[in-house]
């Protein structure tokens, strides 16, 4: 019998005298992108009358540097810790308290500021390529838990205490383009919120992607409200929301004949199994609503342990959507529709960039905060689509932080030249190298 030598030595003696060294090297790739991409340097333009002293930490770094921390992982303003111990890749790292002093100067001027700053950061990537086919705008909300009493901070539906954000995300390329902050007990359905994120996410797109009826948004049963879809409609933009499974149309739903039910598709645009996608627009009264507004059913066999709230004979799940597009292709509505649900992904990657955890007391700080993960969920978008490919450029944050962020490194001087050498057995390093290469060889329009 053979048996398997043991690789690792039983002890390992642990000094702290390594010279050269730093951790957290990949982080350095999303700090270049910012540079770059502008975005650093309007941030600082935007936020220059905040800045006391000229020989204070440069306001829109700071921010820049917090939203790194996020990436990094880090869920609160001392996190920067991390990141102030690699001042020999990363230069100089403002202290927590100059940090908190820097967030707290940011008013409502401020915050406009940076978010102009994000969006022509977001135009500049579109210009070298991350401009995706179609605008299609998705608005969910979610739930932050508040462990303290903060302000703003109230009980919610689902019986904890905290915000409830409305977050609006651009589905194809993954861009956050706004959220809403919002007290734990704001409607899921107010009308008033979701027409703001609208307003607030458009001012993020280029001029050039606003041209009329090019943009679809997307929203739950929450959104499926007068107010929301006729600015929709006075601005000329497309809407498919989710529609509550009334009465009327419980009714119209089983008078409907087998006939009316045709296949609906997956992701691969292939006949699903169990599903089937019929119109309901002349069998209920949708004269309320814009002209032109179509009802579409999907009716499926539910996955285990699925709740039922209305079943016909044969028990099927019943869902509902309006929407004014004029695709004659009902399978073809229904997955666009469904293809909403992809949201919940992004929210997820949200609360591992600093979601999770509002940390400040005051409701106009945390919203400060909300605006900085936006930026550090779009820095980490940015570099998957310009500078990463194949399982890194769809990595989720924390996957992409083992993998990358987290990687260290040796930095050698020689010949007045700095190099980041990388563990050669570091099965990732290969492509952080290529991911620096291509970042580097981006033609990127800033401005001087």
């Amino acid at each position: 019998m053979k048996v398997k030598p043991e690789l690792r030595p039983k002890t390992v003696e642990v000094t702290a005298d390594g010279e050269g060294l730093v951790s957290h090297a990949g982080t350095a790739l999303l700090a270049e992108l910012s540079d770059r991409l502008g975005l650093t340097k309007a941030l600082s333009q935007a936020l220059a009358a905040t800045r006391e002293r000229r020989s204070a930490h440069d306001p829109g770094h700071v921010v820049r540097d917090l939203a790194l921390t996020l990436c990094d992982g880090g869920d609160c303003v001392s996190d920067l810790a991390a990141l102030r111990s690699q001042q020999s890749l990363l230069g100089s790292i403002a202290s927590e308290t100059t940090a908190q002093r820097t967030l707290k100067s940011i008013d409502k001027d401020g915050l406009q500021a940076i978010r102009a700053a994000h969006a022509g950061a977001r135009e500049r990537v579109w210009a070298a390529g991350g401009r995706p086919r179609r605008i299609v705008l998705d608005i969910d909300a979610t739930l932050v838990t508040a462990h303290s009493e903060k302000e703003g901070a109230q009980g919610n539906w689902k019986g904890g205490f905290g915000f409830h954000p409305l977050l609006c995300y651009l589905d194809e390329s993954e861009e956050f383009l706004a959220g809403l902050l919002r007290s734990g007990n704001a409607g899921s359905n107010t009308a008033c919120d979701h027409i703001a994120v609208v307003e607030r996410a458009l001012s993020q797109l280029p001029d050039e992607a606003c041209s009329d009826w090019s943009i679809l948004v997307r929203a739950d049963v929450g959104g499926a409200t007068h107010d929301l879809v006729d600015r929709l409609r006075d601005t000329k933009i497309r809407f498919s929301v989710g529609y509550e499974l009334t009465e009327p149309v419980k009714e119209a739903i089983l008078n409907l004949p087998q006939s009316a039910w045709e296949k609906a598709t997956d992701g691969e645009q292939e006949p699903r199994e169990g599903a089937w996608v019929a119109e309901l627009t002349d069998a209920v009264n949708l004269a309320p609503w814009p002209e032109g507004t179509r009802l579409i059913c999907r009716r499926e066999r539910p996955h285990p342990g699925a709740q039922l709230s209305f079943s016909d004979h044969d028990g099927h799940r019943f869902t509902c959507f309006l929407t004014d597009q004029k695709d004659t292709d009902m399978a073809s509505l229904e997955l666009t529709h469904r293809r909403r649900a992809r949201v919940e992904d992004r929210i997820r990657c949200a609360k591992e960039l600093g979601l999770r955890n509002l940390p400040f007391h005051a409701f106009a700080h945390n919203e400060v905060w909300l605006e900085l993960v936006g930026i550090a969920q779009d820095l980490v978008t940015w570099a998957q689509t310009l500078v990463l490919d194949g399982e890194l450029s769809r990595s989720e944050p924390k996957r992409l932080r083992h993998r990358l962020l987290h990687v260290a490194g040796r930095l050698v001087r020689s010949a007045r030249r700095l190099t980041l050498r990388l563990p050669r057995s570091w099965p990732w390093a290969e492509a952080l190298v290529e991911a620096f290469r291509r970042l580097r060889s981006l033609a990127v329009g800033v401005p001087p």
